[in-house]
Protein backbone atom coordinates (compact mmCIF):
# COMPACT_ATOMS: atom_id res chain seq x y z
CA UNK A 1 0.00 0.00 0.00
CA UNK A 2 1.21 3.44 -0.81
CA UNK A 3 -0.24 6.74 0.37
CA UNK A 4 0.78 9.86 -1.42
CA UNK A 5 0.43 13.39 -0.06
CA UNK A 6 0.83 16.56 -2.94
CA UNK A 7 2.00 19.86 -1.20
CA UNK A 8 2.53 23.29 -3.23
CA UNK A 9 -0.44 24.48 -4.76
CA UNK A 10 -1.50 28.08 -4.24
CA UNK A 11 -2.70 30.78 -6.51
CA UNK A 12 -0.21 32.78 -8.63
CA UNK A 13 -0.40 35.35 -11.45
CA UNK A 14 -0.47 34.36 -14.88
CA UNK A 15 3.34 33.72 -16.25
CA UNK A 16 4.15 32.82 -12.82
CA UNK A 17 5.85 29.20 -11.20
CA UNK A 18 4.90 26.54 -8.70
CA UNK A 19 6.58 23.58 -7.82
CA UNK A 20 4.22 20.50 -6.64
CA UNK A 21 5.80 17.52 -4.56
CA UNK A 22 4.34 14.52 -3.90
CA UNK A 23 5.35 12.38 -1.12
CA UNK A 24 5.12 8.39 -0.56
CA UNK A 25 4.47 6.57 2.57
CA UNK A 26 5.96 3.37 1.10
CA UNK A 27 9.28 3.03 -0.81
CA UNK A 28 8.68 4.69 -4.56
CA UNK A 29 10.35 1.98 -6.26
CA UNK A 30 11.51 1.70 -10.07
CA UNK A 31 8.50 -0.53 -10.44
CA UNK A 32 5.98 2.43 -10.06
CA UNK A 33 5.15 4.75 -13.00
CA UNK A 34 4.14 8.09 -11.15
CA UNK A 35 2.12 11.02 -13.09
CA UNK A 36 0.22 14.11 -12.50
CA UNK A 37 -3.22 14.20 -13.24
CA UNK A 38 -5.17 17.48 -13.32
CA UNK A 39 -9.19 18.15 -13.19
CA UNK A 40 -10.44 21.46 -13.84
CA UNK A 41 -14.80 22.34 -12.91
CA UNK A 42 -16.66 20.79 -14.81
CA UNK A 43 -13.51 18.59 -17.19
CA UNK A 44 -12.66 15.42 -16.80
CA UNK A 45 -9.24 14.27 -15.10
CA UNK A 46 -6.16 14.21 -17.49
CA UNK A 47 -2.70 13.26 -17.43
CA UNK A 48 -0.23 15.94 -17.53
CA UNK A 49 2.73 14.52 -17.19
CA UNK A 50 4.43 11.06 -15.81
CA UNK A 51 7.61 9.44 -15.58
CA UNK A 52 8.79 5.93 -15.45
CA UNK A 53 11.21 4.38 -12.65
CA UNK A 54 13.73 4.38 -15.56
CA UNK A 55 13.54 8.18 -15.89
CA UNK A 56 11.23 8.43 -19.71
CA UNK A 57 9.23 11.22 -19.06
CA UNK A 58 5.47 11.85 -21.08
CA UNK A 59 3.86 15.65 -21.44
CA UNK A 60 0.91 16.58 -22.42
CA UNK A 61 0.78 18.81 -25.42
CA UNK A 62 -0.98 21.37 -23.71
CA UNK A 63 2.05 21.78 -21.25
CA UNK A 64 5.19 20.43 -23.05
CA UNK A 65 7.91 23.05 -22.72
CA UNK A 66 6.65 24.62 -19.43
CA UNK A 67 6.33 21.76 -16.85
CA UNK A 68 9.12 19.34 -15.72
CA UNK A 69 8.00 16.45 -13.95
CA UNK A 70 11.03 14.58 -11.72
CA UNK A 71 11.48 11.91 -9.25
CA UNK A 72 13.93 11.47 -6.50
CA UNK A 73 13.39 7.73 -5.58
CA UNK A 74 15.89 8.06 -2.47
CA UNK A 75 13.40 10.86 -0.79
CA UNK A 76 10.14 8.79 -1.85
CA UNK A 77 9.31 11.90 -3.44
CA UNK A 78 8.15 12.93 -7.24
CA UNK A 79 8.03 16.96 -7.92
CA UNK A 80 6.12 18.91 -10.63
CA UNK A 81 8.04 22.36 -11.67
CA UNK A 82 5.16 24.46 -13.47
CA UNK A 83 6.30 27.41 -14.98
CA UNK A 84 4.38 30.35 -17.37
CA UNK A 85 1.39 29.04 -15.72
CA UNK A 86 -1.57 29.93 -17.81
CA UNK A 87 -5.20 30.53 -16.30
CA UNK A 88 -6.17 27.62 -18.58
CA UNK A 89 -3.76 25.54 -15.99
CA UNK A 90 -6.20 26.37 -13.45
CA UNK A 91 -7.38 22.80 -11.79
CA UNK A 92 -6.68 20.19 -8.71
CA UNK A 93 -3.62 18.17 -9.32
CA UNK A 94 -3.06 14.93 -8.55
CA UNK A 95 -0.66 12.83 -7.82
CA UNK A 96 -0.34 8.67 -9.35
CA UNK A 97 1.50 5.76 -8.45
CA UNK A 98 0.76 3.11 -10.89
CA UNK A 99 2.99 -0.06 -10.27
CA UNK A 100 4.09 -1.30 -14.15
CA UNK A 101 2.85 -4.94 -13.83
CA UNK A 102 0.37 -5.28 -10.71
CA UNK A 103 -2.48 -3.30 -12.55
CA UNK A 104 -4.60 -3.14 -8.91
CA UNK A 105 -1.70 -1.36 -7.40
CA UNK A 106 -3.11 1.92 -8.51
CA UNK A 107 -2.45 4.68 -5.90
CA UNK A 108 -4.30 8.70 -5.51
CA UNK A 109 -3.06 11.02 -3.69
CA UNK A 110 -5.65 14.03 -2.39
CA UNK A 111 -5.27 16.69 -4.29
CA UNK A 112 -3.43 20.06 -4.29
CA UNK A 113 -5.59 23.22 -5.79
CA UNK A 114 -3.84 25.25 -8.32
CA UNK A 115 -5.15 28.83 -9.01
CA UNK A 116 -3.55 30.97 -11.86
CA UNK A 117 -5.34 34.23 -12.10
CA UNK A 118 -4.26 37.90 -11.87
Amino acid sequence: QVQLGELGGGLVQPGGSLRLSCAASGSLSNSYTMGWYRQAPGKQRELVASITGGGQTYYADSVKGRFTISRDNAKDTVYLQMNSLKPEDTAVYYCNAQHTLVRSHNFWGQGTQVTVSS
